[in-house]
């Protein structure tokens, strides 16, 4: 499994999910972003997320096929 480390911008408490995926390369539009949300491929912390803008913070997994994005918060 492929696991990519996205930290949350400074003043920033969460990242919405379909732009989550478009930041980090999977979705190549905060739209497309949304369909793959809306296809029932991703899961947050385990269970499948329909959302397509549900919050993403600090801790949290996010995982879409064989790929887990983990969410930390901005260092410094």
């Amino acid at each position: 499994m492929q696991r990519i480390d996205f930290d949350l911008d400074a003043g920033h408490d969460f990242v919405e999910l379909n732009q989550l995926l478009k930041l980090v390369g999977i979705a190549d539009s905060g739209g497309q972003g949304k369909a793959i949300v809306a296809s029932g491929e991703v899961s947050v912390d385990g269970a499948v997320e329909l959302r397509k803008t549900a919050k993403i913070r600090a801790g949290q997994v996010v995982t879409i096929d064989d790929v887990e994005i983990r969410v930390a918060a901005a260092h410094g």
